[in-house]
């Protein structure tokens, strides 16, 4: 389900390579009974991303949703004592006064 269906590659046209040594009266022959050197191109190779399975990014989503629910609350820890602190320092600064 989560794999691509990557389309069949097609079969790329030979290409030939005439001999230096041809001589130019030289009729047409058959492939298989030349002496030229027939190749064809190679196909292009596709690989997998890097091994990545539906294990793999279940264990990135995971570990992501965790580290942001740990930085909101350090986020929220820090803002309440900063709150408590500012509190405390009015009601002690308050006292000093009286």
């Amino acid at each position: 389900m989560f794999r691509p269906k990557y389309p069949e590659t097609p079969t790329l046209p030979t290409v030939h390579l005439p001999g230096s040594a041809t001589p130019a009266t030289q009729r047409p022959h058959a492939p298989a009974a030349c002496g030229c050197q027939h190749t064809s191109a190679p196909a292009p190779r596709r690989t997998p991303l890097l091994g990545l399975n539906a294990g793999t990014v279940g264990a990135v989503v995971t570990v992501g949703i965790v580290l942001t629910a740990l930085l909101a609350a350090v986020a929220v820890t820090a803002i309440s004592v900063a709150v408590a602190a500012v509190v405390m320092r009015s009601l002690l600064t308050g006292q000093r006064r009286r």
